[in-house]
């Protein structure tokens, strides 16, 4: 007896198509190519989303949860909140190893798109205030006197080796952006 996978539904095959080729060609990619890489029509497409804008962003909020769970530690591991930091940037630099990383696909879009209000990138920023929000909560457990500033350094560091990376000018596999973090952190006392 064989047992066939069912073939994914219109909306999941637009939303996979979109996240690979905006991610891979940028989001200027036409809805003509998106289709046909979804293997949906435009009629298709229309009636599930208003617009490409629409697909794009429900394509990032998609994203984040898998996104989250391969950046982010799970509860308690490790459990000290220095680790807890830098965890994030050593998932980072195993992203960055892969061949087709091409950065953040949240700052991509932000940064592509130039427009706070359009739909992708209220997503973005919200997956981004996500991780600052995480990066400050570890910095105040760890006695951080400014655990916002921390926050934002550690976005700095983290958006820009992330962009260094995704075009090919830095690797990230030496600990470089660890161990940026980690100076950032003894700066800010968090040494636990």
């Amino acid at each position: 007896m064989t047992t066939t996978t069912p073939r994914p539904g219109s909306r999941d095959r637009l939303l996979d198509a979109a996240a690979e080729l905006f991610y891979r060609e940028g989001t200027g990619t036409g809805i003509d190519a998106l289709c046909r890489a979804a293997g949906v029509s435009k009629r298709s497409m229309y009636q599930l989303f208003g617009s490409k804008d629409e697909v794009l962003a429900a394509a990032l909020e998609r994203q984040q949860p898998g996104l989250e769970a391969r950046l982010l530690p799970g509860p308690g591991e490790p459990e000290a909140p220095r680790a807890r930091i830098l965890y994030v940037f050593e998932r980072l630099a195993d992203a960055a190893d892969s061949a087709d990383f091409q950065g953040c696909p949240f700052l991509a879009a932000q940064v592509e798109l130039k427009d706070p209000g359009h739909p992708a990138s209220v997503v973005a920023a919200r997956s981004k205030e996500r991780m600052a929000d995480f990066f400050r909560a570890e910095a105040g457990r760890g006695g951080a006197a400014r655990p916002d500033l921390l926050a934002r350094q550690l976005m700095v560091v983290y958006d820009g080796a992330s962009v260094r990376a995704g075009v090919g000018v830095e690797r990230l596999g030496d600990g470089l952006a660890a161990d940026t973090a980690a100076a950032l952190l003894d700066a800010a006392g968090v040494t636990a």
